[in-house]
């Protein structure tokens, strides 16, 4: 038997494998691989651990994380440090919603179909759409997505897409553009909102989309309203990715005009997580309905009239010719729409106004006391809804500065010199409903000292 008592393989059972595919030992698999850069010997690591040992090393290398319980974070950028209710965790934890799969049998899976459902009805009520699917993998993917559809839908080549837009997001979209050979025209911006003028000059007669994000990357709020017309004029369609708290106070981008809504439902009590899972959502007009991609849940009446929840409309290469399917996405996020819908149902309309305003208000307080010292200023005077940019003294690494405020206690804001070489010596502060008037002030005075 193997020496490794988990691993059930017997040297039998490697005998037979080799012998079956024509190879005399594991050693020949490996003969392509030149010699020079193959690793030798035993990998660098510790001796066996009894399990009490192994836990109390394994919560020692978790106590080195920067967590948002020990740190006040100002860190957002796409992900960011929300209340997350504890009817959360215990919802999602219970077996038949924490261990479900795909729901293709319908007459067993009602209560995750009706979860799914409500989401849906969710996300068509916060983005004034008709239609919304089962959720997708992410906002970015939603919005990559987004833009394969207009494509498709308008049969045109040309994407056009703000620099304001999230540049991870922004990257896969020119990913999945070289795939169906799309072109994609990158707009710039002024005080923080993309540029119209340049913007209506980009726009042909071979765009397929607009795709906008607002609140931005840089927290501003895009006019959405002048944008409809420019691409609507032209027979495209406009895509709007956006985050959902802050339509607690926005109107819908669906009531402004948007063809396509997209973005990422991780502000709706998904954890942080060191960046993912999260929980993509995606929603159009009823004309489009045929075109999303992923699945969407139905509602119905069984034959004795009773409601019923089924899988519909899956236009997807799992379930139909692989080239007539409108999308490659395979899955949804199930858990984490779950985790969305119960912080919906949870805070309920009034409750999602207070979020929405504690955002608002506590990122503007912060933006004028970390606006006070010399060289400090904000970089947009464009409205912004819980993040903005600093401007800090020139040659400050932003880096260097966040490394110091780790070692007081706080996560700095993103340094945006990383995604737009103008902006070297910007930082992007998140400030959500956690951040108290003392951790901000706190924050304020330590910056200041630290430039």
């Amino acid at each position: 038997m193997s020496k490794h008592r988990y691993l059930p393989m017997t040297d039998q059972d490697r005998s037979d494998m080799l012998s079956t595919i024509g190879a005399a030992s594991v050693e020949e698999l490996f003969r392509d691989i030149p010699e020079s850069i193959r690793y030798r010997g035993t990998l660098p690591m510790s001796g066996a651990l009894d399990e009490l040992s192994l836990m109390k090393h394994m919560k020692r290398l978790a106590s080195r994380n920067a967590d948002t319980g020990q740190y006040a974070s100002f860190l957002g950028a796409g992900l960011y440090d929300h209340h997350v209710p504890v009817v959360i965790n215990h919802i999602i934890s219970r077996s038949e919603f924490y261990t479900a799969y795909t729901p293709y049998q319908p007459e067993i899976s009602q209560g995750e179909l009706q979860a799914i459902f409500e989401f849906q009805s969710y996300i068509c009520e916060l983005t004034g759409m008709k239609v919304a699917n089962a959720s997708m993998y992410d906002g970015a993917t939603a919005l990559a997505e987004a833009g394969a559809l207009a494509a498709g839908a308008t049969q045109r080549k040309q994407i056009v897409i703000s620099r304001t837009v999230h540049p991870e997001a922004r990257e896969i979209m020119r990913t999945a553009a070289r795939g169906m050979n799309l072109t994609v025209t990158e707009i710039d911006y002024a005080d923080g909102v993309t540029d119209l003028e340049r913007l209506e000059a980009a726009i042909t007669d071979d765009t397929a989309a607009v795709i906008v994000q607002s609140p931005n990357f840089f927290g501003c709020i895009e006019d959405i309203a002048a944008m409809e017309p420019l691409i609507h004029s032209r027979k495209g369609l406009l895509v709007v990715s956006t985050n959902p708290l802050s339509l607690g106070l926005l109107e819908a981008p669906g009531k402004l005009g948007a063809d396509i809504v997209v973005g990422d439902a991780q502000p709706l009590g998904i954890h942080p997580a060191f960046g993912g899972p999260t929980c993509g959502y995606f929603a159009v007009a009823e004309p489009l309905m045929r075109r999303m991609p992923g699945r969407i849940v139905g509602q119905t009446v069984d034959r004795d009239g009773k409601r019923g929840f089924v899988l519909t409309l899956q236009a997807r290469e799992q379930h139909i010719r692989r080239e007539k399917a409108t999308s490659n996405i395979c899955s949804n996020q199930a858990l984490l729409a779950l985790c969305a819908s119960v912080y919906l149902s949870t805070m309920g309309k009034e409750g999602m106004r207070e979020i929405s305003r504690l955002n608002l208000s506590k990122s503007h307080y912060a933006a004028r006391e970390l606006a006070k010292p010399e060289g400090v200023s904000l970089a947009f005077a464009s409205p912004f809804f819980n993040e903005f940019v600093l401007k800090l003294p020139d040659k400050t690494s932003v880096t260097g500065v966040n490394e110091r405020l780790l070692e007081s206690g706080f996560i700095g804001g993103l340094d945006l010199g990383r995604f737009y070489p103008e902006l070297h010596h910007h930082m992007l502060v998140a400030v959500t409903e956690k951040r108290t008037k003392a951790e901000i002030d706190e924050f304020a005075v330590r910056l200041e000292e630290l430039l």
